[in-house]
């Protein structure tokens, strides 16, 4: 197979997951945005009053995520923020 093919054949790929990535997120009701302003409310009062901490323990409560998850997600909320 010629890179031109598998180029092609992981286009193909990444679209049909794309699809079904939007039919899951339509079924649960969830809404994707990279916009900082739709992050949870709570959360960014948190980083904005400087309470990292707080902040990450509030994310794992919300997401059920490890402790390395949370920080990093706050971390690049922190970021996408300007903070």
């Amino acid at each position: 197979m010629s890179s031109e093919e598998e180029i092609t054949r992981l286009r193909i790929r990444v679209a049909e997951l794309e699809e079904r990535v939007e039919f899951l997120y339509k079924k649960f009701g969830v809404e994707y945005s990279d916009n900082p302003q739709h992050a949870n409310a709570k959360l960014v009062e948190l980083i904005k009053k400087r309470n990292k901490i707080e902040a990450i323990k509030v994310y794992r409560e919300l997401y059920n995520t490890g402790l390395a998850e949370a920080k990093n997600a706050i971390d690049d909320l922190e970021a996408r923020l300007g903070l």
